[in-house]
């Protein structure tokens, strides 16, 4: 497994590499420790991610050389649209872990955390869930429908997401558009529209950027994109 650390530190990368190099990998104990590949700057990012077409998981900072804030992210996803992307940052005020969730990132790791807060993420994220440091309560995470979700792991169950829906869902969090979830999943426009009605409905959200905060508020285990088999 191959993952990328995106952050101009030098000291910083080394020893977060270590750390994830020495972490048990979500996909089995007995499987070897991931390949860490560094890189202080986007384009080197870019550049590694074509050398490297089997890299399953980016760690971006928001403060590069060649990037600043949100548009690290975007610039990842447009050219990398198959390589979900971690946030690694020093500031974790709520608007910004929203911004970036809003962005496309399917994680949001303060630079504060602890190693057990790490492995807890990369765990999470790696098995198809969302990792969000504790949040306050705020308007813009609001359903707004008057209910709350279950918080409890395995809410897909008491949810009744469909295995189909749980597909769009993990596409839908790592930032992926309708035409694309279309071109995964083989479906229909108004199919994914379907779909994407049910799951915000079920979620009891509003907006796509609440979606990926209730998968992460719940712990729900989504089907990691390159899992899935693209079918008609």
């Amino acid at each position: 497994m191959k993952l990328l650390l995106v952050d101009d530190h030098g000291l910083f990368r080394e020893g977060l590499s270590l750390l994830m190099q020495q972490m048990p990998m979500a996909t089995g104990p007995d499987d070897p420790a991931p390949t860490v590949l560094e890189a202080g700057s986007l384009q080197d990012a870019l550049t590694l991610a074509r050398v490297h077409p089997d890299l399953r998981l980016a760690f971006l900072d928001l403060r590069l050389p060649d990037a600043q804030g949100l548009e690290s992210i975007q610039r990842w996803r447009q050219a990398c649209p198959q390589v979900p992307a971690v946030v690694l940052s020093a500031d974790d005020r709520v608007d910004t872990v929203i911004s970036a969730i809003h962005a496309g990132a399917v994680g949001f790791i303060p630079k504060t955390a602890r190693s057990a807060d790490m492995r807890r993420a990369l765990t999470q994220v790696l098995s198809g869930g969302v990792y969000l440091p504790d949040l306050p309560e705020a308007p813009t995470l609001s359903g707004g429908h008057g209910h709350e979700v279950p918080d409890h792991g395995e809410a897909s169950l008491s949810l009744g997401l469909s295995e189909r829906q749980l597909e769009v869902l993990s596409l839908l969090v790592e930032g992926q558009a309708n035409k694309d979830i279309c071109r995964v999943l083989g479906l229909s426009d108004s199919t994914v529209k379907t779909h994407l009605a049910a799951i915000f409905r079920k979620l009891g959200v509003n907006t796509r950027t609440q979606a990926v905060v209730a998968v992460a508020r719940l712990n729900l285990k989504l089907p990691p994109s390159w899992r899935l088999s693209r079918s008609e």
